[in-house]
């Protein structure tokens, strides 16, 4: 398919600003990777002074492997593309600070649960209990009850356009708390990552942060995309990196900002032409996603959007779907249960019938995966329709984790978790475990019960200072023999029972990364609260999707969690009034914090119909040929009567309000082929060196290794050589005199007791003085240190690393150096594989090879280790680096045959066979 004029315009414009509007399915992805490439090109700027924000890491994956194919195909070689930065704004700044700040390097990254799980364990210290509120009930916020306020209040003050004379003063005290015990725990949470990235920004220059500063004066090009939803700090960011005069490209659609609950502005793109000097706007209207009865109906939901908030623009439907009466129907249903009753059964009805993935593709029957249901809230209204699914074994698969805990087979693990803490007794225990279905029979029930009786000797007594709750988890379901092969008469029942368990280790995850230290009877029973009363509220709109399984299932998802995505058939229902668009609920609020008008545009943190009627115009624009749209009354008045969008939606003449029997011709059904992009790290890529069974646990289930409490001492040794040999770059040669400052600046242990950190401490002291002594001669040698790689192998396969040293032998050879310690241990093959990635990737981003691999064991006695580079040694490399790609997008990961080395040292193996 061709180009269109409005395409090769915003393309061809590389001489101003440019303002890309892009309708839905119109392409952008190919317009913005085609326009990066013609920059390459034409020689306008390098790769390292070129920067695409993306929205989400998928994007990003996409959008890298495009520009890739394109710079290859225009310019014919592809040296120093992994200088080049694509990805998320907080995946930019934390590589920043990783790599320019040094009083940083040690600190962890919260994700959101991680940090509400640190407020409320600190509730006094973090400034929760202590934090004013105007609600005359709730002088402060309380535990539990008031965190997840208190979180949304510190994003919106911290990264939205404040008035600070009028935030009351308790407020801004229970911030520093927060920041304070930030610092202390060495964290940085998600706004923390943006707000020191500007500030190191803002004060670099030729004399503090050189190497920060030049990087940033250094871009030519910037491209955000998403640009509607990037908050007031975001734009932040964008205006503090094209300061130097960069050409800034925004791309984005106006119709689709549904974030504001984030603090997206849409006034952002609505006023981008007026703000900047020099713009050039152009406007994608092409639709090639959907077939021209779906346009239609976006069309006219976009156009009751108030005209004063919305960019003019026309969409038409440019691509191959054709539109067939009966493919786009507004239906209501007496009640839920009919609702759901109807959409199984038509989903039924459709498995089989012709669809065209591409005009040039030959047609296939559609299969489960091919649907999607959207709702408003999966949490609050995709029950009757999980009910009905499971009853017709319909299979499916939910977005997230909002349901995880109302899965009868997590259910059951709960009450493991609950009788192990003496919550529930062994008639209920018995009785919810049957339930799940995880074991059957008299006598694994009696297997599970004492086992988890073992407990009670380990919370009991001071001799045990640890509980660690994946550990017992892990052994929890070895000691019952559950693995995927333990339901031979319904072999997809062992996927589903390993994904959802998968889930659950990350639940874990997130809870013992905060609580890993509470004393062993306390955290098992703050676990086991935790899960009934706080965390299905807390994952309610997590996302925690491996990107690498794309099941043959019906997906079940939120709108916003289906954001860039498309099916060739979607259904949306529920469409309630009060639901869809969502009504804003009275209680404790926002406004409740500090007044409405120290914020700019505060409304659109309670959201309006309009912020609604863009989320509905997403849910419809996902839909490439089948829409349902549907109302089911409530079991609440609230929700009795019909979404006004569903009259909205009525006014296009391709909708029907009855069911029409689709007629098209059937043929065996089945999935469209694989074209995922994938971004591999060697952090992955090695377990699937070691095992793929061990690959599919970890990152297709997504079970989650127990925490060693040595953890973070391998990492601080990096950083703190990673200091060394940037200072010796800039010219500053550090000696071992700063061994002992280095360590105190970068080791970071928080898993660990006192004698064990304190003993960590000083072997990592030792470790640097003993690199001095060794190394330190060779430190001016230094080239490069933690240099960015990739390694391209065609297919949408990339790899990424970093390489720890570059440096110059006294042999003028270039060698690549990888450090390693006692934390980082691993096989002497597996870390020659490692490196001979690495020299993949330094030849893809130098176009010339390596001399020499190094291994630098920073351990007493450890064994180094020495290769030579050869042209045989890379292309052997490359073939087997490739074959493990293609082994993950076939889906062949397979065990090992037999007991071996792999199995005695992974944390798994009690989930793959009986442990030797």
């Amino acid at each position: 398919m061709g180009l269109t004029q409005t395409q090769i315009d915003a393309i061809e414009t590389t001489d101003t600003h440019l303002q890309i509007i892009a309708c839905a399915g119109s392409g952008k992805t190919d317009v913005v990777s085609r326009r990066i490439a013609r920059i390459v090109k034409l020689g306008l700027a390098k790769p390292e002074e070129i920067v695409a924000f993306t929205f989400t890491e998928k994007a990003a994956a996409e959008l890298k492997e495009r520009v890739y194919k394109y710079i290859s195909k225009e310019v014919g070689n592809t040296e120093g593309l992994a200088d080049m930065f694509i990805g998320t704004m907080h995946g930019y700044c934390l590589e920043l600070l990783q790599t320019y700040v040094p009083e940083v390097f040690k600190f962890s990254v919260l994700s959101e649960i991680q940090a509400k799980l640190l407020v409320n364990r600190f509730s006094n210290q973090s400034g929760l209990t202590t934090c004013p509120t105007y609600s005359p009930g709730t002088p402060v916020l309380r535990k539990f009850i008031g965190t997840r306020l208190y979180m949304s209040a510190l994003l919106i003050y911290r990264e939205d356009n404040v008035d600070e004379s009028l935030i009351p003063i308790g407020f801004k005290e229970s911030l520093s708390s927060y920041l304070s015990l930030l610092d202390r725990h060495s964290y940085l949470d998600y706004t923390d990552i943006l707000t020191r990235a500007i500030d190191s920004i803002a004060v670099a220059s030729p004399t503090n942060l050189k190497a920060l500063y030049d990087r940033v004066q250094s871009y030519k090009f910037i491209t955000v995309d998403e640009y509607q939803d990037i908050n007031p700090i975001q734009e932040k960011l964008v205006d503090a990196i094209t300061k130097n005069k960069a050409k800034l490209c925004v791309v984005g659609d106006d119709d689709q900002t549904i974030y504001q609950w984030r603090g997206s502005e849409v006034e952002n793109i609505l006023t981008f032409a007026k703000r900047k000097k020099k713009v050039t706007q152009v406007i994608l209207d092409d639709n090639f996603r959907s077939s021209k009865g779906v346009v239609d109906v976006a069309k006219i939901i976009a156009s009751n959007i108030d005209p004063a908030i919305r960019l003019p623009k026309e969409m038409k439907a440019s691509g191959h779907q054709s539109f067939e009466r009966g493919d786009i129907l507004n239906l209501d249903f007496a009640s839920q249960q009919a609702e759901a009753s109807w959409i199984a059964g038509k989903l039924q009805s459709m498995v089989g019938i012709a669809f065209k993935d591409s005009p040039d593709a030959e047609p296939r029957g559609l299969t489960y995966s091919d649907f999607a249901v959207l709702f408003r809230t999966v949490r609050k209204d995709a029950g009757f329709l999980v009910d009905e699914f499971k009853r017709l074994e319909i299979p499916f698969v939910i977005k997230g984790l909002s349901r995880l805990f109302e899965a009868d087979e997590i259910v059951a693990i709960q009450a493991a978790f609950r009788y192990a803490a003496e919550e529930i007794d062994e008639d209920e225990f018995e009785r919810l475990w049957t339930a799940g279905r995880l074991t059957t029979g008299k006598r694994k029930l009696d297997a599970a019960r004492k086992r988890l009786e073992s407990i009670w000797t380990l919370t009991a007594s001071s001799k045990f200072e640890r509980l660690n709750l994946q550990e017992f988890f892990l052994d929890f379901l070895e000691a019952l023999d559950i693995k995927e092969t333990s339901y031979p008469s319904d072999p997809s029942r062992g996927e589903v029972v390993f994904y959802l368990m998968g889930k659950f280790s990350q639940v874990i995850s997130d809870f013992e990364s905060i609580n890993f230290k509470t004393d062993p009877a306390e955290k098992l029973r703050t676990f086991s609260q935790w899960l009934i009363h706080e965390a299905p509220g807390v994952y309610e709109e997590a996302y925690a999707e491996s990107s690498y399984a794309v099941p043959n299932a019906v997906v079940i998802a939120t709108v916003h969690q289906a954001k860039g995505m498309q099916w060739p058939t979607v259904f949306v229902p529920s469409l309630q009034r009060n639901r869809f668009p969502s009504k804003v609920m009275g209680g404790l609020n926002i406004s409740h914090m500090f007044p409405a008008n120290a914020i700019r545009n505060f409304d659109r943190y309670r959201g309006s119909e309009d912020d609604e009627r863009r989320l509905f115009y997403v849910a419809v624009t996902r839909a490439q040929k089948y829409l349902f749209m549907s109302f089911a009354p409530g079991v609440s008045n609230l929700y009795a009567n019909r979404s006004i969008f569903l009259q909205e939606a009525a006014a296009s003449s391709y909708v029907n309000t009855v069911d029409t029997k689709l007629t098209g011709k059937k043929l065996p059904h089945s999935p469209k082929p694989t074209e995922f992009d994938m971004t591999l790290t060697f952090s992955e890529l090695k377990y699937l060196f070691e095992c793929g069974y061990q690959f599919k646990i970890r990152f297709l289930y997504g079970f989650e290794s127990p925490i060693a409490e040595a953890m973070g001492y391998g990492r601080g040794l990096h950083d703190a050589l990673s200091e060394i040999h940037k200072k010796a770059i800039e010219g500053e040669l550090l000696t071992e005199a700063d061994a002992e400052a280095l360590v105190e600046r970068h080791l970071w242990t928080p898993f660990a007791n006192e004698t064990i950190r304190t003993n960590l401490r000083n072997s990592a002291i030792e470790a640097v003085k003993r690199y001095f002594r060794n190394y330190g001669a060779d430190l001016a040698r230094t080239i490069h240190s933690e240099k960015r790689i990739q390694v391209h192998l065609g297919d949408g396969l990339t790899v990424d690393g970093r390489i720890d040293l570059i440096r110059k032998l006294d042999t003028d050879e270039v060698a690549i150096v990888d450090f390693k310690s006692r934390e980082s241990a691993q096989t002497e093959t597996l870390t020659t594989d490692q490196l001979q990635v690495y020299a993949l990737g330094y030849k893809e981003l130098t176009g010339e090879p390596a001399d020499v691999l190094e291994i630098l064991n920073l351990d007493e006695n450890g064994k180094n280790i020495r290769i030579g580079v050869s042209d045989e040694l890379l292309t052997k490399t490359f073939e087997k680096v490739r074959a493990a790609g293609l082994q993950i997008k076939n889906n062949q990961l397979a065990k090992h045959k037999d007991w071996c080395s792999a199995c005695s040292s992974c944390d798994f193996a009690g989930l793959c066979r009986t442990r030797k």
